[in-house]
C-alpha cells in the first residue's frame, strides 16, 4: 500500500490559516473551489504554507494548477467521469487521489488511476439520505489492493467506530471545522 500519503485529510476551499494551523505533519490538504475560477496565486499561497507545516498539498479537479503550483497531487471528485493521462507527463511522486461513493465510482477512480479514494459519507450526513455504515464500507473495500480514506459524518461520538474499518486515513470537512485544530489532537490516535 501507500504509505507516503497522509493519514489525515482536510478539505478547503480559500486560504484560512485557522483551519490549517495544526501540529501533525501527517495531514493533507486538499484545495477544492467549485464556485469560483481558481486563483493560482491563492494555490501558491496555501501551497507555501503547507510545505513550511510539512503537510501534502492536492489540488482538486484541475491537473494544469496540480502541476503549475508543484502541488504533491491531484483529487478527482466523484462527478468527475473524466480520464487524465497523468502517466505521460506528471512530476515525480506527484500522487491522484479521488473519491467515491459506490462501486461504480470506485472501478472509475481505479481506472482514473487514483492510488488513494476517499469512500463517503461512512456515517449520516445532512446532505445525503443515505451512509454506507460500517459493514457495507467493508463490503465495498474487501479484496481490493487499493487505499481507502474515511469520509463523511465522522464526529465525537463516531470516530472510535472508524478502527473498524480496513482504511488507511480520515478525512473531514465540517469535523476539523467544528474542532479546531488545538483540540484534534486526541483524535489521532484512534486508527
Amino acid at each position: 500500500m501507500n504509505n507516503m500519503l497522509p493519514k489525515y485529510f482536510i478539505f478547503i476551499n480559500s486560504y484560512d490559516e485557522s483551519i490549517l494551523k495544526n501540529n501533525n505533519t501527517n495531514l493533507g490538504v486538499i484545495y477544492r473551489n467549485y464556485s469560483k475560477k481558481i486563483n493560482i496565486n491563492e494555490v501558491l499561497l496555501i501551497r507555501r504554507y503547507c510545505r513550511k507545516k510539512g503537510y501534502k498539498l492536492y489540488i482538486s479537479n484541475n491537473f494544469e494548477a496540480a502541476v503549475r503550483s508543484k502541488a504533491d497531487g491531484l483529487y478527482i471528485p466523484s462527478f468527475n467521469k473524466r480520464i487524465f493521462h497523468t502517466k505521460f507527463y506528471s512530476p515525480k511522486n506527484f500522487k491522484i487521489i479521488g473519491s467515491a461513493h459506490n462501486l461504480k465510482e470506485i472501478n472509475k477512480k481505479i481506472e482514473q488511476g487514483c492510488s488513494t479514494i476517499f469512500l463517503s459519507p461512512i456515517f449520516k450526513i445532512d446532505k445525503k439520505k443515505n451512509s454506507l455504515g460500517i459493514s457495507r464500507f467493508n463490503l465495498l473495500t474487501h479484496n481490493l489492493n487499493i487505499c481507502f480514506v474515511a469520509l463523511g459524518g465522522i464526529n465525537k461520538k463516531n470516530i472510535n467506530q472508524l478502527k473498524m474499518l480496513n482504511i488507511s486515513g480520515m478525512a473531514g470537512i465540517s469535523f476539523y471545522k467544528k474542532n479546531r485544530p488545538n483540540k484534534l489532537g486526541r483524535f489521532y490516535k484512534y486508527f
